[in-house]
């Protein structure tokens, strides 16, 4: 029922919810983050010159691997066997922003929208890891859900901003 806490049993105990029971269906989501950089981290991650290396590389890298390892991260996750998971990155330098989108996939029994915010939070984190020696002023923000679709609840398009 819309409203009650699914992770919650009778007794008001934290649970993993019993998925045995119903349909495998596609299963996808997408979600956005964004981490607000200043000119010299724009320049160095735009030209490639950050010294620990390629940093949209290596957070796309580290995006992946979050999204595969959410189960051991969000406790009462549930460990999927996802089929597809990209992780991309769009510079926006009149915004000093990279936006960061990350999309997840399946055919299963619950839905993977905890992978793909994972998916962002850690791709971003990455990010501010790899430039806090040239500024660590930089500010992530904007973390949501901004689609799924499978499973009971249907699909989810987001038609607003995330609240900040």
């Amino acid at each position: 029922m819309m409203g009650e806490l699914s992770h919650i049993n009778e007794k008001g105990e934290a649970t993993m919810v019993d998925v045995s029971a119903k349909e495998e269906t596609l299963r996808y989501a997408r979600a956005t983050g964004r981490i607000r950089v200043g000119d010299a981290v724009l320049k160095a991650v735009s030209e490639g010159s950050v010294s620990k290396g390629d940093v949209l590389g290596t957070a796309r890298i580290a995006g992946i691997m979050a999204a595969k390892k959410t189960p051991e991260l969000i406790p009462l996750c549930h460990p999927l066997l996802l089929t597809k998971i990209s992780v991309d990155f769009e510079v926006l330098p009149e915004r000093k922003e990279i936006l960061c989108t990350c999309e997840v996939r399946l055919t299963g029994k619950t839905g993977v929208e905890m992978e793909a915010l994972t998916g962002v939070s850690v791709a971003l984190l990455t990010i501010y890891d790899m430039c806090k020696a040239i500024d660590k002023s930089m500010a992530i923000s904007g973390i949501g859900l901004e689609e799924k679709s499978g499973g009971k609840s249907g699909t989810y398009l987001r038609k607003e901003e995330p609240h900040e």
